[in-house]
């Protein structure tokens, strides 16, 4: 049995947010999204470690001694990155329109390496290349300085995520169709999240982008009452420029995670081999041509039959599925050509994978939810085993005409297995209003008379104004 249904929430919530990266992107000047994207989230993550290090550092003063403020287990006992002198905010601001603002920056990012063994290799470098305006730089410390991004109050209210997350979106809209390589909107992770109810285990995403699943997994742990690391993180993403911002973005939120130690295909080099996930979130690449397939066709995640070499959207659902414990869960968005395609065997493995009844959910979203493409999308939830209560979880449950439909494996059948919801959900009741269908009729056809006669009139307005120009 599988339940489909329509998605309505779209919408999102901005702050602060807004202005500030207006404010910022008045800077920008002739520099691509790109390019200015690592500019201006490298000196988000540099100024919101900094001022949690001088915000311990100055406690700490208080308290204790000089000596005791400089030593560094101070810092990561509380989880709070060390902050070599070099790399102090302070220092770059006092800086900032120095000609050699940007070997500075540079410099600071490397120390922090340095010092910390879980951002080495991570943070953006090339602050000094002579195409990077200094002024721009310069303006954008001096339009950071007055953000108190890593005190107490701040990291408890997750402003830097907010921060980093509207960027995000932003540095989305700006770069087109790449933008979807790293970023999903917020309302379609909040979907799968709430739907899964990831409390504790194993949660993995094997195209992980920027770590947004993550991020909100941790969320609604803390939300229901859980703490932070009741979920133990795993993920994988191919682009090393995007597996460096995922790695920013969960360590600018105390979030542990093994995305393993570089970037790489979740296809060809699959980092977690023998992970069995209690919860997979993911958005992966839609309809991804070029995915190696030929030489996978023997792969072992194959249970339900090869994917087509021309598609991977079915490669990427039998993958996630071989990832999953015995009591496991899945969600994930996946374009709606897959609810129905029967080209190059995909319409058998949908049945292969109806029958087994893993199928446990299709929810159909609201279009032009994406930055990158116009293609409609749907949400699937996988579970590995229905029968142990999570699967089917969510309280009393009734058939709603045109939202949700609980539809049974045999009926899905007589539908060729195809999972499109408008087939199982129809269409909504329409109450009736009480009015007499010919008085309705002479109503409605009496308005459109008077709109018909306004048309006429607005025409021959038109028509008038282009003789008076010439045309």
């Amino acid at each position: 049995m599988a339940k489909v249904s329509n998605g309505k929430d779209s919408g999102a919530s901005l702050g602060f947010e807004a202005s500030l990266w207006a404010a910022a992107d008045k800077l920008r000047g002739h520099m691509d999204a790109a390019e200015y994207k690592h500019v201006v989230l490298g000196l988000i993550f540099l100024k919101y470690i900094s001022d949690a290090f001088e915000e311990h550092h100055t406690q700490i003063l208080q308290e204790y001694s000089p000596e005791a403020a400089e030593d560094r287990d101070e810092y990561t006992a509380e989880g709070i990155f060390w902050v070599p002198k070099e790399a102090r905010w302070a220092d770059l601001k006092a800086n900032a329109r120095q000609p050699d603002i940007g070997s500075r920056i540079d410099a600071a990012m490397e120390a922090l390496e340095r010092e910390n063994r879980t951002l080495k290799d991570v943070l953006p470098k090339g602050f000094a290349r002579p195409t990077l305006n200094k002024d721009l730089l310069g303006g954008l410390i001096d339009q950071f300085s007055n953000l108190g991004l890593g005190s107490a109050e701040h990291r408890s209210k997750d402003l830097l995520g907010r921060v980093y997350e509207y960027f995000l979106s932003k540095f989305a809209s700006a770069e087109g169709k790449l933008g979807g390589e790293f970023y999903t909107p917020q309302s379609v992770v909040r979907v799968i999240v709430e739907m899964l109810a990831p409390y504790k285990g194993r949660i993995y995403d094997p195209a992980c982008g920027s770590g947004g699943m993550f991020v909100s997994s941790e969320k609604f742990v803390e939300a229901h009452g859980g703490r932070l690391g009741d979920i133990s993180v795993f993920g994988q993403e191919s682009n090393p420029t995007t597996w460096k911002l995922a790695k920013m973005n969960l360590a600018i939120r105390g979030i542990e995670a093994n995305l393993g130690p570089h970037n790489a295909d979740t296809f060809h080099h699959n980092l977690h081999p023998d992970l069995r996930a209690d919860y997979i979130l993911a958005n992966p690449p839609f309809n991804i041509s070029d995915w190696g397939g030929e030489r996978l066709r023997q792969d072992g995640r194959w249970d339900y039959g090869p994917p087509p070499l021309g598609n991977a959207n079915y490669a990427w659902v039998q993958h996630m599925i071989y990832h999953l414990a015995p009591n496991g869960i899945a969600g994930f968005v996946l374009a709606n050509g897959s609810l129905s395609s029967n080209t190059s065997g995909e319409g058998e493995i949908r049945k292969a994978m109806l029958e087994a009844d893993l199928v446990d959910c299709i929810v159909a979203m609201p279009g032009q939810l994406f930055y990158t493409t116009q293609i409609p999308v749907s949400l699937w939830f996988i579970a590995k085993n229905k029968r142990n209560g999570r699967g089917d979880g969510g309280g009393q449950y009734e058939d709603v005409a045109g939202f949700c439909k609980s539809a049974t494996t045999e009926e899905i059948r007589t539908h060729g297995y195809v999972l499109t919801p408008g087939r199982y959900v129809g269409a909504e009741a329409v109450e009736d209003d009480g009015e007499p269908f010919g008085e309705k009729m002479a109503r409605l056809s009496k308005t459109l008379e008077k709109q018909f006669a306004e048309g006429e009139k607005l025409q021959a307005q038109i028509r008038e104004n282009l003789r008076r120009l010439g045309y």
